[in-house]
Formats: C-alpha cells, sequence, structure tokens
C-alpha cells in the first residue's frame, strides 16, 4: 500500500506526496466529505484543493462521487476503470459520515481497497478523508453530524487501516479541536486502538515502511 494521510491539507511535509507518485502524475480529488455544503461554498473549496496539488506539479481533477449510483446498469464497473486512469487519489477532509454514504452508493467502497491494498493507486488525503479508512466510524459522531447524511448512517469504515485515525489534536486555531479531543476520550476509555495527530502531521505508507512525520 502507499498512502499519505494528512491530519489537515497538505501537512507539513507535500514533498513526501509528491514522492510516492510519478512525476506530473495524474491524481483524481473527490471532495464528497463537503457535499452538505452550500454549491458555491463547495465548488470554493474544490477549486482550493485544485491549486494547491497544482502547485506541487501535480495534474488534479475533481472525480465527484455521485456521478457514479448503484441504479446504473453497470455499477462499480464504469468507476473503477475511471480510477484505474489515475496514480493518486486526493481525499478532502469534511463530514466522513457523508464521505462515508458517497463511497457507499457509488461503489468505491468495494472497489478502493482492492485497488490501495494492489497499490493500483495512491491513496491521499486528510482528515475525513483518512478517518474513512478505519474499521469503524463509531466515536465520530462526537465531531461529525450523522444528520448531514442524506439517507442510511454507514458506521463500517473501509478497514484498509487497523486502527482509527483521530485528526487535528492538540492543534489550536482548528476549530475541530476540541470536538476531537472526546474522540480521542472516548476512543482510549474504550480500548479502541487509535493514532492521534495534530495539524501539520502526515502518516506515510509505503509498502511495509511506516512513519508519521
Amino acid at each position: 500500500m502507499k498512502l499519505y494521510l494528512s491530519s489537515f491539507r497538505l501537512g507539513d511535509h507535500p514533498e513526501r506526496l509528491v514522492a510516492l507518485l510519478p512525476a506530473a502524475g495524474r491524481v483524481a480529488v473527490i471532495c464528497n466529505a463537503i457535499d452538505a455544503e452550500e454549491p458555491p461554498v463547495r465548488r470554493e473549496k474544490v477549486a482550493a484543493e485544485l491549486t494547491w496539488l497544482s502547485e506541487l506539479g501535480l495534474r488534479p481533477e475533481e472525480l465527484d462521487l455521485r456521478s457514479y449510483s448503484e441504479r446504473g446498469a453497470r455499477f462499480g464497473q464504469d468507476l473503477r476503470a475511471r480510477l484505474t486512469q489515475y496514480d493518486g487519489l486526493w481525499v478532502r477532509g469534511g463530514n466522513v459520515f457523508v464521505l462515508r454514504a458517497a463511497m457507499a452508493a457509488s461503489g468505491a467502497d468495494r472497489i478502493l481497497p482492492e485497488l490501495i491494498r494492489e497499490e493500483g493507486l495512491v491513496y491521499a488525503g486528510y482528515s475525513a478523508g483518512c478517518c474513512v479508512l478505519a474499521p469503524s466510524l463509531h466515536g465520530l459522531e462526537l465531531c461529525d453530524d450523522v444528520d448531514a447524511v442524506d439517507g442510511e448512517v454507514i458506521w463500517e469504515g473501509l478497514s484498509v487501516l487497523d486502527q482509527a485515525i483521530v485528526p487535528h489534536l492538540d492543534s489550536p486555531g482548528h476549530p475541530e479541536t476540541e470536538l476531537v479531543e472526546k474522540v480521542r476520550a472516548e476512543y482510549e476509555r474504550t480500548g479502541v486502538p487509535h493514532l492521534p495527530m495534530r495539524d501539520g502531521q502526515a502518516l506515510i505508507i509505503n509498502g511495509p515502511t511506516r512513519e508519521l512525520v
């Protein structure tokens, strides 16, 4: 597996993300964690992600999971074909439950774990984009509003990681730093394996190598 999992945005070492990708790599940008935002706000935030990645010398473009649906005749197949065109994936933060629902509705939750484990692409992202990889999303309702989900709330993560990630801890200035402290306390109380991260940090997994920078 090749993963670059940041607490917030690109983190302090974006060059480590670039190193995982080929030169001028094509990157699909998934921003479905902010689908509950008003459309103009969402468009502005998507544009910012594309700008930041472009400034790293990458070639990003949005991949909106809402364009894929299980109602389609080829549910999952078209999305898999689209994903394999990219060198990497950048999954923006936001509401982890909204993101998880979009992944389920598009079939991404079945495709991505396989592609990640086969190193078919580099998976990167921050906040909710990292948290969704855990075995379970229980506890994250303390910081993310489950009522923002249009439909059923899914509590199972993608189980790519064997532990939960708690981002934004001890990060003055981040609006969720106090809320995620409650998540950490709940995980410690219930014995859930988790990795605490402050903004600026990133977990890098490259095959057998695992490093927090």
